[in-house]
């Protein structure tokens, strides 16, 4: 499935251009503020909020800014799906928590500092569970100091939702667990090796039932929609429960499904953004993904996958939709999800040649010939600036994507990969600069790091992107997709293999000869290097103390990597010093080779579907880590300036118009205010399902 890479934190990639040629940047604007504040909770966090800047929106057409104020109004309706994916409470708790927020007089300040510190990283997170561990974090005051705050903010005008016959101190305890409890449903997506993946995961994609009982529906042809729809056992039997608006309210037979009131909120706002799409194909797209929303329909769905590929020459796109199953252990539910974004034409003109020539990479992948495809086209390849990202996609951002995720339809009509720019940027800008002088393993390794970092953290995404996950062809014999043939372990694979990918083609002189590189070796060297020790050190910071086991699929992947190559290709040896751990490549010549090695085995796994071979590797090498190492890592990292992640405030988009009521623009503002920007954010939700309710009753 995908097909995203993250930024891995601290690695923080200097701006998208090739350090030896003279390429734009992003435009520098004096003391423009990027890091907002630093969130910490305990053992969650650091977290940085950091606004991010739509450098480049003011250059579009006026049909383009209209274009994609509807797209970013639609983006924000459909929110709410995913937050209520990862947690059948979660909108619950949100409720509870921006009433204190907004409501806040006569609540005592430190209690009141503790709600507001939770909110934040509720709002961050999109529930109450750790975007990058899985892992529950719990409200840090007491119990009854958060009642007492609720029904304070009540008191004081604060509308809350409460069931039939229900008080608010029922309701409270009914969410206490959830809140307070840490061993009460305490990871979100658990893919823990022998734990029930399905009846352990505390996300809301299933209700009632198992992961025995799940696939074994799932085999005998039950799981009729597999992305879109939630699995409930009802008087024994299983049922989907589709993502869907149904089209009753338009005359139509298919009735209303989960999630009706949210999707049709952003069908309005599509409906609206047909007029101004920059071309039919374009606009016709918007067409398919509107009837997929109405119908449910899985056929709907590729119809628009299919046009949204094809679709190559506007300015502006999105990404909207039902797409990564990284939350679900079995990797087949979708989390919606949506990126707004134009493109940055001269920075995607320079790294286009690699989607150009993604037949010569092709040919030269370490695979088995019957696992190579021959008739490979062009691939996409764009630079983005982002405009808003929610649900899945935010507030942490991805900084490259790659889609669709559909085999099928990747192998017959291509994919289209961008990195996210003005992402990258924000990362740059605000990321510590101390990391590397503490993890490196030597001075050459740093002065090799700073020289070519970032030109090697630039080509990383664009090879894994453009390289990586469009490679490959699945064996005949594999009648169903690949996500479907490794439950549990795809996601890991799939990242894993577009990071070999990107570690292998570092190497071709090819990137010289498109002046993307001044010379491959030291380049390749850098690349190398940040690998291991990213993987083998800094990524431990963010696992908390108590915990033993990596949950996130990319960091499974980067260790994988990492320690495979450890301990089976010896190019790598691990230093003790002053106390100190470090990692250090000791040949490369040999790393690449490794890599080679175990990119050709990870593409066998995944073109034969061989889970055996699959859960081997990953829980060899994937999955547990060094809890001391963890702990050294931790206690080095306290003396630096550091986050384990990002959360990004997004710009904010607002039509101006004549006496008339026509727009004349859409100007584009930076709230600079997390708080200010979620609550804008629910008002507007809550508003526009309100009016979605009323469509769906006529």
């Amino acid at each position: 499935m995908n097909k995203r890479t993250f930024v891995t934190m601290m690695m923080m990639t200097l701006p998208l251009t090739a350090q030896h040629a003279d390429k734009p940047k992003q435009p520098e604007v004096p003391e423009r503020r990027y890091a907002i504040e630093k969130l910490q909770m305990g053992d969650v966090g650091p977290v940085r909020i950091v606004q991010l800047y739509a450098d480049g929106f003011e250059k579009l057409s006026l049909k383009e800014k209209i274009f994609t104020y509807h797209l970013y109004r639609s983006a924000i309706a459909a929110r709410d799906i995913a937050v209520d994916q990862r947690h059948r409470h979660a909108l619950e708790v949100r409720e509870l928590l921006e009433a204190v927020v907004r409501h806040p007089k006569g609540i005592d300040p430190a209690v009141l500092g503790q709600i507001t510190l939770y909110t934040k990283l509720f709002w961050v997170n999109n529930s109450m569970y750790d975007n990058i561990t899985a892992r529950k974090f719990v409200m840090p005051c007491r119990f009854e100091e958060f009642s007492a705050a609720v029904a304070a903010a009540v008191k004081n005008g604060a509308a809350v939702t409460l069931r039939k016959n229900e008080t608010l101190a029922k309701k409270l305890e009914r969410l206490r667990p959830s809140l307070f409890d840490p061993a009460f449903e305490p990871v979100q997506t658990n893919k823990t090796p022998g734990e029930d993946m399905v009846a352990g995961s505390a996300n809301n994609l299933y209700e009632g039932t198992t992961y025995a009982d799940v696939e074994a529906w799932a085999k005998s042809g039950g799981e009729k929609h597999p992305l879109n729809s939630k699995v409930v056992k009802e008087n024994g039997v299983l049922t989907e429960k589709v993502y869907r608006t149904g089209d009753r309210h338009l005359g139509g037979k298919v009735p209303a499904g989960m999630y009706a009131e949210d999707l049709e909120a952003a069908v309005a706002h599509l409906e609206k953004a047909k007029a101004y799409a920059s071309n039919p194909q374009q606009a016709e797209n918007l067409d398919r993904l509107i009837r997929f929303y109405r119908s449910g329909d899985p056929e709907d769905w590729r119809a628009y996958n299919i046009g949204w590929v094809q679709e190559t020459q506007s300015a502006v796109d999105m990404i909207h939709g039902f797409i990564e199953v990284y939350l679900d252990a079995r990797g087949a539910k979708g989390q919606f999800e949506s990126v707004v974004n134009f493109a940055n034409p001269e920075l995607t003109e320079m790294f286009q040649k690699v989607g150009t020539a993604a037949q010569y990479f092709e040919d030269r992948m370490p695979w088995e010939e019957r696992y190579k495809k021959k008739d490979v086209k062009p691939l996409k390849y764009t630079v983005i600036n982002v405009v808003v990202e929610t649900g899945d996609a935010g507030p942490v951002s991805a900084i490259g994507i790659n889609l669709p995720n559909e085999q099928d339809v990747r192998e017959q009509y291509g994919s289209k990969s961008v990195t996210l720019y003005n992402i990258v940027d924000a990362y740059e800008k605000t990321g510590g600069k101390d990391v590397l002088k503490e993890f490196a393993a030597d001075e050459a390794e740093r002065a090799l790091q700073e020289r070519y970092g970032s030109l090697a953290d630039n080509l990383h995404t664009a090879l894994h992107e453009v390289l990586g996950h469009a490679s490959g062809k699945v064996s005949p014999q594999l009648t169903v997709d690949p996500q479907a043939a490794l439950p549990g372990y795809y996601s890991t694979l799939e990242e894993a293999r577009a990071d070999l990918v990107a570690l292998y083609h570092i190497w071709d002189p090819k990137l010289v000869e498109f002046g993307l590189v001044p010379n491959t070796v030291e380049v390749a060297r850098a690349m190398y290097d940040k690998e291991v020790r990213n993987a083998c050190l800094v990524q431990l910071q963010r696992v908390p103390k108590g915990h033993d086991q990596l949950e996130e699929d990319h960091m499974k992947n980067r260790q994988l990597i990492a320690h495979w190559l450890w301990k089976n290709a010896g190019c790598i040896e691990r230093l003790e010093r002053e106390g100190k751990t470090y990692f250090r490549v000791t040949d490369y010549g040999k790393m690449r080779e490794g890599v080679g090695r175990l990119l050709a085995e990870v593409q066998r796994i995944k073109s034969e579907g061989d889970l055996a071979a699959a859960k081997r590797l990953i829980d060899t090498y994937g999955f547990k880590i060094d809890t001391a190492l963890r702990d050294q890592v931790l206690a080095r990292m306290e003396k630096l300036d550091r986050a384990v992640y990002t959360g990004f405030v997004m710009p904010k988009l607002e039509t101006v118009t004549d006496a008339n009521g026509n727009v004349t623009d859409v100007a584009v503002t930076y709230p600079l205010d997390l708080t200010k920007q979620m609550l804008e954010y629910s008002d507007v939700t809550k508003k526009e399902k309100a009016e979605a309710a009323k469509r769906l009753k006529k």
